[in-house]
């Protein structure tokens, strides 16, 4: 059976470190959680109804 290569890092490429996996440094750690933080991912999709928002908020 063929031996599974290193994953690299996601952000960078570079081989991943066993102490920050699957990143390779903690740099590429605190940089994936600073793009979750400051919605550097999203996920597209249509716009949000603020209506039915604060309907719900004003009426509960």
């Amino acid at each position: 059976m063929p031996r599974k290569s290193d994953p690299s890092c996601p952000l960078c490429g570079a081989p991943s470190a066993p102490e920050f996996k699957p990143f390779c440094s903690r740099g590429c750690k605190d940089r994936d959680l600073l793009n979750w933080l400051g919605d550097g991912y999203r996920i597209p999709g249509p716009p949000a109804d603020n209506q039915g928002v604060a309907s719900e908020d004003e009426g509960g």
